[in-house]
């Protein structure tokens, strides 16, 4: 049969199907000379199908070893059930199987059991399957050569998967799809896109591949560009291409296009699912317009947790914390149990609107009840929440309390509260434990220098610039954006890019000069 070589398999679930997949992988490379052959069996994969899903077998161990006559074909049929259920380790276990009874696998079953290596994040073994379909002649099948390419995009290098790619003989949709899948997780997009257009064909399953390859990696406007691309080309998204494509209008705020691409979904979805409503919830909460937020959570069939942390976190973002914590309560009395997520929510809105009581309450609600919700973030949040209160003894002592170190961005939180209350004594300590721990952050010396600036100490502020200017520290200028007419217009600080430049400081010139006559301010 197959020989493999030794491995250390490190899955992490399904321990003993897993330990006796290696057992019997170890042994195959003992007994290489067992012949290959088809075995033959009376055992009816239906039969097979039956009574596992009747749970007639507890595991796979007991499957195999109580029906010892099995043919590739039965054999292949349980080891798919058992992945598809995701019971990984049991389905490379039963493929060694396989191997010990002189079954020699066929292109369905590598098809099947190579997927699992991946999930499992089992390269090791992922690379044993790929030797064994080589000394069988499989590895270029289109199905097997599949499989191996998703294994090395996931878990490998592009190079190996590019290889994989080269073996495979007569490439199809998959194929091409799993490798630009690939380049887009590497952050390749010329290559991502020069191949998806030289592609024989796409269907639907490419084009999400792109928009959510481009979605995932930040690249917002050319995720949206692609979908109307596709809307072009005719094809029809289905509920995988909605929510990439409206997190990325979410992301670049663009409330115009979001409110096409809900249009689209109502048009070829009928009716909105969870995964596409929570996506509208999350989108219309991000552009801030929460009336349409809540009408779109409003007509939902169902509701999970991801549609009221969407609706909550919406609200405590945009400034609203007490509707945040109104449907905080309700969600409580659907018998929705909050995870942390929720609770972040919950915390960032007793921070915008300085509730510091109830935030505490909930805090230590949680830290009591269920301390292995709170994580970093949460801390964080509870500091800012003393900081912008003035508690500033207090929100040191917190930071010197935590269960962890604390990084840089807990003590921004402490000086941003710094900045608020004009506490240049502490402001001025913190931010050198900022510089201490990050000498080359930015935004600390301008926090400080802006805070001295608020204060009226303008020779500081000035000293504190000069410094970052010796240091060679640029600032990274501010960003903004505007959505017109379904077109994202952005915005830097002294902006000299734009192709409306002089229309924009005509009209800039003419708001200052009719601020300066009612203020006497001087014009620079």
């Amino acid at each position: 049969m197959c020989q493999l070589l030794p491995t250390r398999l490190n899955f992490s679930n399904q321990i003993r199907a897993h330990a006796l997949a290696h057992s019997l992988l170890f042994d195959s490379q003992k007994f290489p000379e067992r012949g290959s052959k088809l075995g033959t069996s009376s055992v009816e994969p239906n039969a097979i199908g039956f009574r596992y899903e009747n749970k007639v077998f507890p595991d796979a161990c007991q499957l195999f070893d109580e029906m010892s006559h099995w043919d590739v074909v039965s054999a292949t049929k349980i080891i798919s059930r058992f992945s598809g259920q995701n019971r990984h380790g049991e389905t490379i276990y039963l493929f060694s199987k396989m191997l010990m009874l002189n079954i020699r696998p066929n292109e369905f079953t590598f098809g099947t059991v190579i997927p699992s290596s991946t999930a499992l994040r089992g390269l090791g073994s992922g690379k044993q399957l790929h030797a064994c379909a080589i000394k069988m002649g499989l590895h270029s099948n289109v199905f097997v050569g599949s499989a191996i390419l998703d294994l090395y995009a996931k878990l490998s290098t592009i190079e190996e998967a590019e290889r994989a790619f080269a073996d495979t003989l007569e490439p199809n949709v998959v194929s091409y799809t799993t490798l630009i899948a690939g380049y887009l997780k590497k952050e390749l997009f010329d290559v991502a896109l020069g191949l998806f257009w030289a592609m024989p064909e796409r269907n639907v399953v490419t084009w999400n591949a792109m928009v959510g390859g481009y979605s995932q990696t930040g690249q917002n406007e050319e995720a949206v560009n692609l979908f109307v691309q596709m809307l072009r080309e005719g094809l029809v998204p289905n509920k995988s291409t909605l929510p990439c494509v409206i997190s990325a209008a979410a992301n670049i705020a663009a409330i115009g296009i979001g409110r096409s691409i809900h249009a689209c979904a109502m048009k070829f979805l009928g009716k909105l699912d969870l995964f596409v409503g929570n996506s509208l919830v999350s989108f219309y909460a991000k552009c801030g317009s929460m009336e349409d937020s809540f009408l779109v959570f409003n007509k939902l069939p169902e509701r999970n947790i991801v549609s009221w942390n969407a609706l909550i976190c919406g609200y405590a973002q945009n400034g609203r914390g007490r509707e945040a914590l109104r449907f905080f309560q309700k969600m409580k009395l659907t018998g929705i149990k909050p995870n942390s997520v929720t609770l972040l929510g919950v915390l960032l809105a007793c921070n915008h609107v300085g509730l510091l009581d109830e935030g505490y309450s909930y805090f230590n609600e949680t830290r009591e009840n269920d301390p292995s919700m709170l994580k970093p973030e949460h801390y964080g949040c509870m500091v800012d929440l003393l900081a912008r209160a003035g508690r500033f003894e207090e929100a040191e002592r917190f930071i010197c309390d935590l269960p962890f170190h604390p990084g840089v961005g807990f003590w921004k939180a402490l000086l941003g509260g710094c900045q608020i209350h004009s506490n240049m004594r502490l402001a001025e300590l913190v931010a050198r434990k900022i510089l201490a721990l990050d000498p080359g952050d930015v935004s600390s010396y301008v926090m400080l220098a802006n805070a001295h600036s608020a204060a009226g100490r303008w020779q500081d502020a000035i000293m504190i610039r000069q410094e970052m200017k010796e240091r060679g520290m640029i600032r990274v200028p501010g960003c903004s954006w505007i959505e017109v007419e379904n077109r994202i217009h952005v915005f830097v600080t002294a902006d000299r890019k734009h192709n409306e430049m002089d229309e924009i400081y005509m009209v800039l010139r003419i708001f200052y000069e009719h601020v300066t006559e009612r203020t006497k301010l001087p014009i620079f």
